[in-house]
């Protein structure tokens, strides 16, 4: 009798560990859960700075990165793709999953900022029509490397706050008025 008198105490014991794992589990994917959806959440935001040899331009949010358009894109015409190469050199600024605009940071008219849907489906930021990306080449902020260059079917430009592309012609970079490829041959 005491053998069973004690099993019913020994399992009493392990619920209680059992429940705190539980609980403990619940709450860990809980938090890692929320963490991701404020990840999500946050999306991507375009600002304005001034750079260095083309002026006050969209940037990331994020670095503070300038931020570019290709010519041939006006309107929402993406060309730059992964299965080209294009995005590649030329990272290229996808909503996250549930996330169907990018924010207005300081010196962006909201007004300006839309989207376009590419051939697969997934969401891209605009400003003023123009689809937005990075270049490989800038490593930080106060950088505007790609500016000018001609490759994937355009030239590559900063795009001001106003909505409009700094041309080479106009802009104050003596290395953003000559290249026709980038580093990477394109």
């Amino acid at each position: 009798m005491n053998e069973r008198a004690a099993l019913p105490t020994r399992r009493a014991r392990r619920w209680p560990l059992v429940g705190v794992m539980a609980a403990a589990a619940v709450v860990m994917a809980a938090c890692g859960s929320s963490g991701h959806t404020a990840a999500k959440a946050s999306g991507v935001t375009i600002s304005a700075a001034t750079v260095p040899g083309v002026g006050s331009v969209l940037v990331n949010g994020k670095d503070g990165r300038t931020l570019y358009l290709l010519s041939s894109e006006q309107n929402g015409n993406i060309t730059c793709t992964d299965d080209n190469g294009c995005t590649k050199v030329w990272p290229d600024m996808e909503l996250p999953d549930g996330v169907t605009a990018a924010t207005a940071g300081s010196g962006v008219n909201a007004s300006m900022l839309g989207t376009v849907k590419s051939a697969d489906g997934h969401l891209y930021p605009t400003y003023a029509g123009w689809p937005l990306y990075e270049y490989a080449g800038d490593s930080g902020s106060g950088q505007a490397k790609g500016q000018g260059i001609v490759s994937f079917g355009g030239t590559w430009e900063a795009l001001t706050p106003g909505g409009t592309p700094v041309t080479a012609a106009a802009s104050a970079s003596p290395a953003a008025a000559t290249p026709t490829t980038n580093a990477y041959g394109y």
